[in-house]
């Protein structure tokens, strides 16, 4: 019964006014786009990609998946607990992070990011019941945990590294003198070397996307702020897992588990040494959180049985401030007011990318706009001759603003949209033979640019005006009429070079 009721709370919770995502709308083109990898993650959740966009896009499919997997990764949080003799109270208190904390908004995007967490839980309950059972069975669940795992964000070898190092600095350092672990080990590596071998053919783009985003936005993450973000991400339900590593890092009864302590210091290290985002480290918790649930349900028995009334209140009274923050309750204008009245920028939930505070946090900002400019280029388009249509290419180097256009501009006559934007670059021809470009997103080149000379006339035809929207002030720009040979040429050459780093 938890299980259904985290499947199905945040389609009660989010407005119906919000649009997909801008990543939700990257990822769903990967699903049209079938293949052993892709520039910013491996393809498992294309996979889902390719499901949804077969049974017909609508936000019920955009939306499942991410909550079946909350769901099931509650489930699996509820297996540890069970496994360690928890009961009702402890499945109760285990339940509450999935529907109070961060892993609400998580499990409502369609982002890897909730089969990178459900992996990482499986990786650590493999490692619990194969040292409850000493059963070999349980390797090679962990092997196939961490083989698909790698298959659905590359961040999984963080975990599976702390892991191992963890249980070397126990008495469970035993285990890599079973050869069973290598076995699963091969597992692994087989279930994984389709992408190994789709990164070397294209020249292991994933070096490059690490090296853009330390460029462009984890060069911005501060250590003390992503220590601190630990214990907000998850504020409502702080002191479970707070107590969950301390039992497992001290207590004497939970000594067979002290490699989940050090798993969670070797996470948090690996992650301030690389700059990761504060939301990188959510997959380490689940596990806390069982182990916190049962330790809590132990010592709030009998003389301390009130303890519980205190803990789920605590939780409820938290809860009823931080869930508006997780998901969009309100309509944008009225979440906005919401924030404001309450201050909410104080707590750091409306700082962006660019460390500023703005109305609304950016994943809901990056929820609107999208079929509005897309009716604008529409629009556009159509304003233009029928003989000039099919020598127009439509572009947009915003990976938002390509997923989305070609999210909703199918459905309104609009042709493919192009990009050399995240994986999009991949997908696009080699070549195009056209004399008019129309570009959404970009601004107006100033007069020194060369690439004025390829066309009669450049003219700013309409933009995005959403002041709540994160792409708003977007323009659509008309390139008119240009040398057809010339600027064929001029794309040719430029669609080479920016796929030059993924070809040997």
């Amino acid at each position: 019964m938890l299980a259904i009721i985290k499947f199905i709370l945040p389609f009660f919770l989010q407005n119906t006014v919000y649009e997909p995502h801008r990543d939700e709308l990257l990822y769903l083109a990967e699903g049209r786009h079938l293949a052993w990898g892709f520039l910013e993650v491996p393809p498992l959740l294309s996979v889902f990609g390719w499901l949804t966009n077969l049974f017909g896009n609508s936000m019920f499919w955009i939306k499942c998946w991410p909550s079946l997997f909350g769901a099931l990764n509650f489930i699996l949080t509820g297996k540890i607990i069970l496994s360690l003799g928890g009961r009702l109270f402890a499945l109760l208190l285990g339940f509450l992070p999935f529907v109070t904390g961060a892993y609400l908004r998580v499990h409502y995007l369609f982002q890897p990011n909730f089969l990178e967490i459900f992996f990482w839980t499986l990786i650590a309950y493999s490692c619990i019941r194969y040292i409850q059972t000493q059963k070999n069975k349980w390797l090679y669940i962990l092997g196939v945990s961490i083989g698909l795992g790698m298959m659905s964000k590359y961040s999984v070898a963080f975990f599976t590294v702390s892991v191992l190092l963890g249980l070397l600095m126990t008495r469970q350092r035993i285990v890599f003198r079973n050869p069973h672990l290598y076995y699963a080990a091969i597992i692994a590596l087989l279930i994984f070397l389709p992408n190994l071998i789709w990164q070397y053919i294209h020249n292991f783009p994933v070096v490059h996307h690490m090296k853009e985003l330390q460029e462009t936005q984890l060069q911005y993450v501060n250590p003390t702020g992503f220590l601190i973000d630990q214990l907000i991400m998850n504020f409502p339900c702080v002191f479970i897992w707070i107590t969950g590593l301390a039992w497992v890092g001290f207590s004497r009864n939970a000594k067979p588990f002290g490699f989940l302590a050090w798993s969670y210091f070797f996470v948090i290290l690996l992650l301030l040494i690389g700059h990761g985002k504060n939301y990188y480290s959510l997959g380490v918790y689940p596990v806390l959180f069982a182990f916190g649930a049962y330790q809590l349900e132990q010592v709030s028995q009998k003389r301390l049985y009130f303890l519980r009334y205190v803990f789920v209140a605590f939780v409820a009274f938290i809860s009823y401030y931080a869930i508006p923050l997780l998901l969009p309750l309100f309509e944008p204008v009225k979440l906005a007011a919401f924030y404001r009245e309450r201050h909410l920028e104080k707590t750091g939930a409306l700082k962006w990318e660019d460390l500023k505070n703005h109305p609304l946090p950016q994943d809901f900002a990056d929820m609107i706009g999208w079929k509005t400019i897309t009716e604008k280029t529409v629009k556009v388009y159509n304003s233009l001759p029928e003989e000039e249509k099919s020598k127009t290419l439509v572009k947009s180097d915003n990976y938002g603003l390509c997923g989305a256009l070609n999210f909703y501009g199918a459905k309104m006559g609009l042709p493919e949209v192009y990009s050399y934007s995240a994986s999009f670059v991949l997908w696009m021809p080699d070549t195009f033979n056209v004399r008019n470009v129309i570009t959404i997103g970009e601004e107006m080149p100033d007069s020194t640019k060369n690439v004025l000379r390829y066309f009669e006339s450049v003219s700013v035809k309409d933009q995005l005006k959403d002041s709540l929207a994160r792409e708003n002030g977007s323009k659509i720009i008309l390139w008119y009429h240009g040398n057809a040979a010339v600027l064929s040429k001029f794309l040719k050459d430029e669609i080479a070079e920016r796929k030059k780093p993924f070809r040997r």
